[in-house]
C-alpha cells in the first residue's frame, strides 16, 4: 500500500507560471511569498501542474521531455547575483501583463538571457557552482538524451524528429553529429532550473508544506522520450503513429478528444521490466513529495484512435497493464505517494484497479450535484482515502460553474448546504475542507472567488489556455486568515 498522509491536509492548486513576477510569466523567484501565504493559511500542500517544458498550445501536458524542467520558470535575479548575468540585462524590459502569461514574449525576453548566463558559467570552470553542476550531470542520466534532442531540434529549425536526416532520426550515436557546446548550454539551463527548484522545495519543507506534482500518463510524439525509445511505443518503422491517444465522447466534447500522443507498447514495456516508467516515476519523486497521475483509467484500458480517423469516435478500448506497472514501481522505488486522477468514463475494472493500488482517487464537488443522494462526490459519501476538490484546472472556476449551471443543480446545492447561495464559493470551500477526505485541494482562483475569466484550461480547446496569473496583492492576509480558520475548525492545520 502507498504511504498515506499522517494528518488531514488542505492544499492549494496553482501552477508556477501563474505566480506573480516580472518578464511575462510567473517564476520561481515569486514562490517564497506564495509559500508564506500558504503557511499563514494553515495550508500544508501546494499542488502544481507538470513542471516540464510546455508544448503545443503552451500546455504543460504536452512536452518535448517528460524529465526536463521548464526553463521559463527560472528567476533571472539569482543569475545576476551569481555574477552570470549583468544587472543591466534586466533593464528596459517590455511591458508585460500581470494578469496573463504572454508565453511568446516571455520566451523572447528570457531565453537569450538564460543562454547568456549559461555561456558565462560554461566558460568559467572556476565558478563556485561548477561542483554542483557536475554532480547534477552525474546524478541525472536523462540529461544526455534530452539535451541532445533539444540541441538537434534547434539545429533543425524545430522540425519534428522523424523528418531529420537518417543518422539523427534513427538515433545513430556513431554517425550523428551534434553541437557539443549547444548540448552543454542546454544542460546548464536545466541545472539553473534544478538549483532554483531545490531551493523552493527546501523552503516549502521548512514550512511543513508538501509539493504535489502532476504526471501526465502520455508523452508527446515529438519528444526526446519517443525519439530515444521508439521501441517502447506503437510506431511504424518510419516513426509515425499507428494509433494515438484520446478519449471517447464525454461531457467536454460530443466527438471525444483526440490528443495525438503515441501509445505505449505495453508488452515491450513489460519485457523491459517497465524500466522507462521506473525512471520517470523516480524523477517525479525527486521533484515532488506526492504525484498525481493524470488519466489513471488508461492503466486499466485506454482509448486507441487509428491514424487517419476523422475524430475520436473511431477509437476503441485496448487493455492497459493494470497492476503490473505499479508492482514494478513499488519493487524498484518502495512506497508510492500517488494520487489517482480517476475521472472520465470509469467502469468496474478501473474501480478495482484503484482499490488494488490503494491510491486515493478524486472527488470533484462541481460534479456532485443534480442527481440523487448516492452520488459518490457528495460530501456525505466521501471516504478518507481520497482527495476532494472544489474543481480542477480543467473545470470552470466554482463561481463560473455556479453562473453557468442549471436551476436544478443550483436548487440541489442550496438545499444540500442549507444556504441561499450569496457566498457560494466559500460554502463549497468549506464543504471540501470539512470533508472526511484526507486531502482537500482548492484552486487559487476559488480562494479569490473569480469567475471564468480566471479559468486555467478548457479541454478540447487547443488555444488560449494556461495563461491565468495571480497578482501579488491578491495574496492577502484576509484570504489566508479566512482559510486558516476553516483549517483549524476542521483539523487540517
Amino acid at each position: 500500500m502507498p504511504a498515506q498522509p499522517q494528518r488531514r491536509v488542505t492544499g492549494v492548486l496553482l501552477h508556477p507560471t501563474s505566480l506573480p513576477g516580472g518578464f511575462g510569466i510567473g517564476d520561481l523567484g515569486a514562490a517564497p511569498r506564495f509559500l508564506d501565504f500558504l503557511s499563514r493559511a494553515g495550508v500544508r500542500a501546494w499542488q502544481i501542474l507538470p513542471l516540464v517544458p510546455p508544448g503545443a498550445g503552451d500546455s504543460p501536458y504536452s512536452s518535448a521531455s517528460a524529465f526536463a524542467g521548464n526553463v521559463d520558470l527560472i528567476s533571472l535575479q539569482p543569475l545576476v547575483e551569481a555574477g552570470l548575468l549583468g544587472a543591466d540585462q534586466l533593464h528596459n524590459a517590455p511591458y508585460f501583463s500581470t494578469d496573463r502569461v504572454d508565453f511568446q514574449a516571455a520566451r523572447a525576453f528570457k531565453r537569450p538571457r538564460l543562454e547568456a548566463a549559461a555561456r558565462a558559467l560554461f566558460e568559467n570552470t572556476q565558478h563556485p557552482w561548477w561542483p554542483d553542476l557536475d554532480a547534477f550531470r552525474d546524478d541525472n542520466p536523462w540529461l544526455e538524451d534530452t539535451t541532445r534532442f533539444f540541441a538537434i531540434a534547434a539545429d533543425q529549425g524545430g522540425a519534428p524528429w522523424w523528418t531529420w536526416p537518417a543518422p539523427l532520426r534513427d538515433y545513430d550515436l556513431k554517425l550523428m553529429e551534434v553541437d557539443f557546446e549547444r548540448i552543454e548550454l542546454e544542460i546548464i539551463q536545466q541545472y539553473f532550473f534544478e538549483r532554483q527548484w531545490r531551493e523552493v522545495r527546501a523552503l516549502a519543507a521548512s514550512k511543513g508544506i508538501e509539493i504535489i506534482g502532476d504526471l501526465p500518463i502520455y508523452v508527446d510524439i515529438n519528444s526526446a522520450d519517443v525519439w530515444a525509445n521508439r521501441h517502447l511505443f506503437k510506431l511504424s518503422p518510419e516513426g509515425l503513429r499507428l494509433e494515438y491517444a484520446g478519449v471517447p465522447p464525454d461531457a467536454f466534447s460530443a466527438t471525444g478528444q483526440a490528443w495525438g500522443n503515441p501509445l505505449y507498447d505495453w508488452d515491450e514495456m513489460e519485457a523491459n521490466h517497465f524500466g522507462w516508467w521506473i525512471r520517470r516515476m523516480q524523477r517525479a519523486l525527486e521533484l515532488h513529495d506526492r504525484v498525481r497521475i493524470d488519466h489513471f483509467r488508461a492503466f486499466s484500458a485506454y482509448w486507441a484512435i487509428p491514424n487517419g480517423a476523422q475524430d475520436a469516435r473511431e477509437g476503441a478500448w485496448r487493455p492497459g497493464p493494470g497492476m503490473k506497472v505499479f508492482d514494478a514501481l513499488r519493487e524498484a522505488l518502495g512506497a508510492l505517494p500517488i494520487l489517482a486522477e480517476d475521472l472520465g468514463i470509469i467502469d468496474e475494472p478501473v474501480r478495482q484497479l484503484l482499490k488494488d493500488s490503494g491510491f486515493p482517487g478524486m472527488r470533484i464537488l462541481q460534479f456532485a450535484f443534480g442527481e440523487d443522494a448516492t452520488h459518490a462526490y457528495l460530501p456525505h459519501n466521501h471516504i478518507k482515502n481520497s482527495v476532494v476538490y472544489t474543481g480542477t484546472h480543467d473545470n470552470e472556476t466554482t463561481l463560473g460553474w455556479w453562473f453557468s449551471t442549471n436551476n436544478r443543480v443550483r436548487d440541489h446545492v442550496r438545499r444540500y448546504f442549507g444556504i441561499d447561495g450569496h457566498d457560494l464559493v466559500w460554502d463549497m470551500i468549506r464543504a471540501a475542507v470539512s470533508s472526511v477526505a484526507d486531502t482537500a485541494i482548492i484552486p487559487m482562483q476559488d480562494l479569490l472567488a473569480l469567475d471564468n475569466q480566471g479559468r486555467m484550461n478548457t479541454p478540447a480547446v487547443s488555444n488560449g489556455n494556461w495563461g491565468w496569473r495571480v497578482r501579488s496583492e491578491a495574496l492577502h492576509h484576509n484570504i489566508a486568515d479566512r482559510l486558516r480558520d476553516l483549517n483549524q475548525l476542521y483539523n487540517r492545520c
